[in-house]
């Protein structure tokens, strides 16, 4: 299974989580690997690829850094290292999502900061919303329609704002916490979770009720948040454990592979905090991978 990760993810001198992770996944199975996981260079976006879904403008903000104000909209620092970077990791899960057309298998980046990206800004830590721009290149690639399951804490509204318009995009988004709520459309509908024991049957039936108005997906981009976890600071739900999570993932996976459908993951959220040290969050963002690698 290629999992696609360059240094240049984790390139902006802006150090946190979002910006940091990738690396420690990297690292974590360079030292501990998982049968069948092979780490690849992505290529990078160009300004033409994400103009496609962005507008120019902001893109070229992001570039050159000015004007500052929309250069670092999405609430990063911006340096000229964040072009690097961004580049690179939206490159990953739209390699992804390519590899997992031509294999009808599964792929995965471990992209993070996707999500949030409009058009024309940035917002929550996600400079160029690599789900969007992944599904189109997909559409562009041969596929005839591409579901969106968004399971991060936060609802994914910069991507919803992005492929509503498109009827052969469609997203199940199921989230614990308000930020970046949309109005739902028929392709398109957050479903907001308060209690942590509803949280695992409410992703089934956004899943299940996809399987009831959707079309025969040709490519489902898994947006895989941790933040969910009871333990993250920044989104968490009491009730939500890593045990809820690994089903969660083996939910999702085992929903693919029995419609045959390829998939492509991302890492998305999920922070250290008082709760929450860098080696358990990679060991629950590793429950993505090794499930995953198992579909391969």
């Amino acid at each position: 299974m290629k999992v696609f990760y360059s240094p240049e993810y984790t390139a902006s001198t802006h150090a946190f989580d979002t910006t940091l992770k990738s690396q420690w996944v990297a690292e974590s199975l360079l030292r501990d690997p998982i049968d069948g996981v092979e780490l690849v260079r992505p290529h990078s976006l160009n300004v033409e690829e994400l103009a496609g879904v962005h507008d120019l403008q902001y893109v070229q903000a992001v570039q050159c850094g000015s004007p500052r104000g929309l250069a670092g909209s999405p609430g990063i620092r911006w340096d000229e290292d964040l072009w690097t970077a961004t580049t690179a990791s939206a490159g990953g899960i739209v390699d992804a999502a390519l590899a997992g057309l031509r294999t009808g298998g599964v792929a995965g980046s471990l992209s993070s900061g996707l999500h949030h990206a409009y058009r024309t800004s940035g917002r929550g830590f996600c400079t160029f919303n690599g789900l969007a721009l992944a599904a189109a290149t997909a559409l562009d690639a041969g596929a005839e329609s591409v579901l969106i399951v968004d399971f991060d804490a936060h609802c994914g509204g910069g991507t919803a704002s992005l492929v509503q318009s498109d009827p052969r995009i469609w997203q199940a988004d199921v989230s614990v916490d308000w930020f970046d709520f949309y109005d739902q459309t028929d392709r398109c509908k957050p479903v907001l979770v308060s209690d942590g024991e509803s949280y695992l049957t409410e992703c089934s039936q956004a899943l299940s009720r996809i399987d009831h108005i959707g079309p025969n997906f040709d490519l489902v981009l898994y947006n895989a948040g941790m933040d969910p976890y009871e333990g993250c600071d920044s989104g968490g739900l009491d009730g939500i454990t890593r045990e809820v999570l690994d089903a969660r993932e083996h939910l999702l996976f085992s929903w693919c592979q029995a419609r045959e459908v390829p998939v492509a993951f991302a890492l998305a959220g999920g922070y250290v905090g008082t709760r929450l040290d860098e080696k358990e969050l990679v060991d629950l963002h590793r429950l993505t991978i090794s499930e995953a690698s198992l579909l391969d």
